[in-house]
């Protein structure tokens, strides 16, 4: 009568936790882990990033980040060095080791949303509708990308072929390209050099809340709060294909490279 219930009971309550990490003191919007996977960055409502130690057990804070005016809503590891952007519009850079504030960027006038490395360049989008460059070693604004008539969101940056492009004309003279995704329901690809907009993704009928691209980077992904991802031929500004069938906001994407995809 009751034979498999206790295996079916040991099996129900089984869990996969290993460790509650608390601390903040507010709700987590953001977290990196470091290249090597010994730390962990946590960025937070509570207006602080707290630094954890991933190889030990228990996990342990080895350091609070103490700063920012605002919620932390990006974070990053980046050789030695975090860089946290919030909604007090800046971006700060510290020291892991010390966990010092050694730089402060500002320029943007609203709440950064995103933020991605290159190693010598740090990129960030805003609400303010633009996104801006950034030199990772002094803070200095390189560049401003102008053109979304709302809030930028994604970020993608495409470094350039050394051996060369037959395609090199669509990228208007430049090989490094910046693509951003935003509320007014476009994705735009960027000269980086110039910071002109070279082509404009049209076709969501909402906002752009996630991005990403083949092995080659030659077609894109966007997916929407429209419900849909669709995919662009990124030289031509040409929609691809349409994916349709999630009944709520698409949030987030990977691409597998596995696949060969064709244009």
């Amino acid at each position: 009568m009751g034979c498999c219930s206790s295996r079916g009971n040991s099996a129900k309550n089984k869990t996969y936790l290993l460790q509650t990490l608390g601390g903040h003191e507010a709700g987590v919007n953001c977290m990196a882990l470091s290249e090597d996977c010994s730390v962990l960055a946590t960025g937070s409502e509570d207006k602080t990033a707290r630094l954890w130690s991933s190889r030990t057990i228990p996990c342990e804070c080895i350091g609070i980040l103490r700063g920012h005016e605002e919620y932390i809503n990006c974070i990053l590891i980046e050789d030695c060095f975090c860089l946290t952007g919030s909604a007090d519009k800046t971006i700060r850079k510290w020291d892991v080791s010390t966990c010092e504030c050694v730089l402060i960027m500002r320029g943007h006038t609203s709440v950064i949303y995103r933020m991605i490395c290159t190693g010598d360049f740090i990129f960030t989008s805003s609400y303010d509708r633009t996104a801006r460059c950034w030199d990772f070693d002094n803070g200095e604004c390189i560049r401003v990308f102008r053109g979304h008539k709302r809030g930028v969101y994604p970020l993608i940056f495409i470094p350039g072929d050394d051996e060369g492009n037959d395609d090199i004309d669509n990228y208007d003279g430049s090989k490094d390209l910046l693509l951003t995704g935003s509320a007014d329901f476009t994705a735009r690809s960027w000269n980086f050099e110039t910071g002109q907009c070279l082509k404009v993704y049209k076709g969501h009928t909402g906002a752009i809340t996630c991005m990403s691209t083949d092995a080659m980077g030659r077609i894109l992904f966007t997916g929407s709060t429209d419900n849909s991802i669709r995919s662009w031929n990124l030289l031509k500004g040409e929609q691809l294909k349409l994916f349709a069938g999630h009944q709520g906001s698409v949030i987030c994407m990977q691409v597998s490279h596995i696949l060969q995809l064709q244009l």
